[in-house]
């Protein structure tokens, strides 16, 4: 069974196997042509999030935000552990020992989740450290050039 939200208004229930009568043909990678009841749509996938479970998608011209749910989500809900990944940020640790090549950020900043903080020479290569969530840069704790351990604190948040 999944549960799916569309557009944040409507909530839909699917049951395993419950829509026998579609016919569903994928002409090419993120577009399907579906038949459902003598009716005819194309779908098209325009932006998916594996993580939290969520897609974008335009059906006859129509777009969608679709958010699904699986009967795991219910019971991570039920343990009260779904709001785990939505718990504040305190801080940053180094995920690997390296070389501070460029702190992209001062303190004070407001930075979103996904935006770039730390980027980090580890093996010849560098790796853009990534805010995790929405936060407030507290406390930088490197400097540009500086050598960093595993586990080494390099931001705080507020």
């Amino acid at each position: 069974m999944l549960k799916a939200n569309v557009n944040n208004k409507y909530d839909f229930v699917i049951e395993d196997n419950s829509e026998k009568d579609i016919d569903l043909i994928g002409l090419k990678q993120g577009l399907l042509h579906l038949i459902r009841k003598g009716r005819s749509y194309t779908a098209e996938v325009l932006k998916t999030n594996h993580e939290e479970k969520t897609f974008i998608i335009r059906v006859n011209g129509n777009r969608y935000t679709v958010q699904l749910k699986d009967k795991y989500d219910d019971l991570l809900k039920k343990l009260g552990m779904d709001t785990a990944s939505s718990l504040k940020v305190k801080e940053m640790k180094a995920p690997m020992p390296g070389l501070v090549v460029d702190v992209r950020v001062k303190e004070g900043d407001v930075v979103k989740k996904g935006d770039a903080l730390i980027v980090l020479q580890a093996m010849k290569m560098e790796n853009i450290l990534k805010s995790s969530a929405d936060a407030t840069i507290r406390k930088i704790h490197v400097e540009k050039e500086n050598t960093i351990e595993k586990n080494q604190l390099l931001i705080s948040f507020s």
